[in-house]
């Protein structure tokens, strides 16, 4: 698999827009980038962190509150802060603001409650590339994700969806939902996810002219989507 981007972004679904909008944009000072409509009424609001994209999926109709483990946290490398800062948004997912190299992060650290430790040591190396640092965390181009055993994380049955906007109703929730790698191939690497033991969510489909993308899913049915940008002429 081969990035197009070295950062990762991240999905967080909300029904609170504006109080998120600022938190993200003036509690933080992440800039703002755009919205994209992705369907089924959800809005996607795209603030930028060192690279990443931490997109905002707005929809008025009520989420499912979270549960346990899962992509829980969201730690930022800044200028701005000499310690760790502890910053918990108005959904109440972590977020950490860090000094910029503090425990080698430089970029993001995303961290995950995973039901076997070992099972996702395997499956970043062999499936998505990465590279082992130690104390389970692994780098994907500059992001670090970082796993811990969360005892109560439930499993996701890894069924495949008929549609880019079934996955979307499929990985709705409150909370940080997905991670996005940018690809320079989304088939290709797609077909090496699966070929390394990655379940499939969603084969390759057009996104309009955005993107060309693909949902596979981790050892828990924690949602990857690959993105290439912009989608190739059909």
């Amino acid at each position: 698999m081969e990035l197009a981007k070295q950062t990762v972004d991240v999905g967080i679904f909300t029904n609170n827009l504006e109080a998120m909008q600022d938190f993200y944009g003036k509690t933080l000072g992440l800039p703002f980038e755009s919205v994209m409509p992705v369907g089924a009424g959800i809005k996607q609001h795209r603030y930028l962190a060192n690279g990443s994209v931490i997109k905002l999926m707005h929809t008025t109709e009520p989420l499912a509150r979270r549960h346990p483990g899962g992509y829980e946290t969201i730690m930022i490398a800044s200028s701005t802060v000499k310690i760790p800062r502890f910053l918990p948004d108005p959904d109440h997912n972590t977020v950490e603001l860090i000094p910029a190299g503090h425990d080698d992060v430089t970029q993001l650290e995303i961290r995950v409650g995973v039901t076997e430790p070992e099972l996702f040591a395997d499956f970043y190396t062999k499936a998505l590339g990465a590279t082992a640092i130690g104390g389970n965390r692994f780098k994907i181009g500059e992001t670090i994700i970082a796993v811990f055993h969360e005892p109560e994380t439930p499993k996701a049955p890894p069924l495949p969806f008929a549609n880019a906007l079934e996955v979307v109703k499929g990985m709705a929730g409150l909370g940080i939902r997905y991670i996005t790698l940018g690809v320079k191939d989304c088939d290709a690497s797609f077909s090496a996810l699966k070929s390394a033991g990655a379940h499939e969510a969603l084969a390759p489909v057009n996104f309009g002219t955005v993107a060309r993308i693909a949902f596979v899913r981790d050892p828990d049915g924690n949602f990857i989507e690959l993105a290439q940008r912009p989608a190739p002429a059909a």
